[in-house]
């Protein structure tokens, strides 16, 4: 099987069997989708979700969050990863898109990653979920999972990953192939473990066809 064809197939699974695909964060609006994301960094969705809902009650927007402290703020996420540098980047994140964006979140991917806190990553996310831009967000399970599949190959980081997938996946299905990858490796292609024998892509998968007996 060519790479090509792999990705094809691989693809036209994803799309029939998955349905519509959306992020797993809770949000309300373009800052909170902005502020959740960076909140996930290095974080599961399920903490993150667990937090937002009182943060967001007390900060719904830009200008709200700008006019709080880094310590209520912390007050919020403390049980997230890395609490004290997440609180200083939202708040100051907070003040720059309320005073130079007018509360609105830049949709443009260099602006986005000019503000404190917000990668590569990050950035990627909110072009492609608020705005449907053909940007493909690389995270661990992104980034495991494309090995195993074959998607790609000997890609040692995260920006060698996006390139090959990027090539391969036509522009038009990069925001949904983003939430494919993540989601089967929450659920199905999982790090120690991979549900190999239900999984509806092995026959596909570089991974089982050289481990045939995983299951």
């Amino acid at each position: 099987m060519t790479k090509k064809e792999r990705y094809e197939k691989v693809l036209a699974w994803f799309k029939q069997n998955m349905g519509k695909v959306e992020t797993e964060l809770h949000y309300g609006n373009p800052f909170q989708l902005l502020v959740a994301v960076m909140l996930s960094a290095q974080c599961t969705d399920k903490r993150v979700n667990m937090v937002t809902p009182a943060l967001f009650a007390a900060y719904p927007d830009a200008q709200s969050m700008s006019k709080a402290s880094e310590a209520d703020i912390l007050s919020y996420v403390k049980s997230v990863t890395y609490p004290n540098a997440k609180a200083k980047h939202l708040l100051e994140t907070a003040k720059i898109v309320a005073e130079s964006y007018g509360g609105e979140v830049p949709d443009d991917d260099k602006l986005l990653q000019k503000l404190p806190g917000v990668g590569r990553k990050t950035a990627h996310v909110v072009q492609a979920v608020l705005f449907n831009r053909p940007e493909m967000p690389v995270d661990t399970h992104v980034f495991r999972v494309s090995a195993r599949i074959g998607l790609t190959t000997n890609a040692k980081n995260v920006l060698q990953t996006e390139k090959q997938l990027v090539k391969y996946i036509p522009k038009a299905d990069i925001p949904d192939a983003h939430h494919y990858l993540i989601l089967h490796g929450r659920y199905v292609c999982t790090a120690r473990s991979p549900k190999c024998t239900s999984c509806g892509i092995s026959v596909y998968c570089a991974f089982y066809q050289q481990n045939t007996n995983i299951g």
